[in-house]
């Protein structure tokens, strides 16, 4: 392959591969079965001072 098909590739299908990719991982970020995940995530800088208490 040469530079002008890859930057064909990239500008067409590359670009479509990124997007949907980009869409998945909002979606699986807010899906409704991750809120214990999300909570769980959000509390990690205070689980020393819990431990401590």
């Amino acid at each position: 392959m040469d530079y002008q098909q890859l930057r064909t590739f990239a500008d067409s299908w590359g670009l479509l591969s990124m997007v949907l990719f980009l869409v998945g991982v909002v979606g699986w970020t807010f899906r409704p079965g991750s809120r214990k995940a999300q909570d769980d995530a959000r509390m990690i800088p205070f689980r020393d001072d819990e431990a401590e208490q």
